[in-house]
């Protein structure tokens, strides 16, 4: 777009908007181009990927606070945050000319139809089980993930450490010699062991040990780690009101 068309562009794309009420999805991708275009936002400006990038996690974790306390009009709101981060991402792309947001949901129409085979194909499967596991297969094999190592290094660091770490378990199917008893005891003689060493280096790791094999039991008893500790927390907050 010349600077000239995108200027009147913009102009009348902004006078279009304030004498409307109410928008759609193609209105917001303009209102980022506009934020972030010749006259937009200083701050929507200078940002790029790494500079914004604490902001996607902060939107999704209040999705999923949104959706813990089934709050339907705070859910419509922080879905709205979340959208608003991937039209930005979407939109710096597009500027340096690598993609667009319809590349970005034509990619997902791809994906979803090829890992949904027993319904856009031929493929049976009648139990949410046997899609799981046809789901793994799949993406395994679009991502090439032949060997365990691909698999565990694919799942991201970034995820809180309770979460990866009952990922990581389940992939490796750790401690699948032991029972679920056999797991507890050694997990308690690990943590009694902490009184004979005083090195915290030591220490970090016997603990490491023992959270990893908590987040095995938990994928045993079908909990997630991670909302176990989430809600201990919340009521050890709560008592203290």
């Amino acid at each position: 777009m010349k600077e000239q068309s995108y200027i009147a562009w913009r102009d009348e794309k902004i006078a279009e908007l304030l004498s409307r009420s109410s928008y759609d999805f193609q209105d917001l991708c303009d209102i980022v181009t506009i934020l972030r275009g010749e006259g937009g936002c200083p701050w929507d400006i200078e940002q790029d990927h790494h500079s914004i990038r604490k902001g996607m996690i902060e939107e999704c974790y209040e999705v999923v606070e949104a959706i813990d306390r089934d709050d339907t009009a705070l859910l419509r709101e922080e879905l709205g945050d979340v959208l608003l981060q991937i039209v930005f991402h979407s939109d710096m792309e597009k500027d340096a000319g690598h993609f667009n947001i319809t590349d970005v949901a034509n990619d997902e129409c791809v994906k979803m139809i090829h890992r949904h085979p027993h319904v856009f194909g031929q493929v049976k499967a009648d139990t949410s089980e046997q899609v799981l596991a046809n789901w793994e297969v799949i993406k395994t094999e679009e991502k090439q993930r032949v060997s365990l190592s691909d698999q565990l290094q694919a799942i991201p660091p970034i995820l809180p450490a309770l979460m990866r770490a009952q990922k990581v378990g389940k992939k490796m199917n750790a401690d699948a010699d032991l029972s679920d008893a056999a797991l507890l005891d050694t997990t308690i003689e690990d943590l009694h062991k902490l009184s004979n060493y005083d090195d915290p280096a030591e220490q970090k790791q016997i603990i490491g040990e023992a959270l990893f094999r908590i987040t095995t039991l938990c994928r045993r008893m079908g909990l997630e780690a991670e909302e176990a500790l989430t809600a201990s927390t919340e009521e050890k907050i709560k008592s203290v009101e």
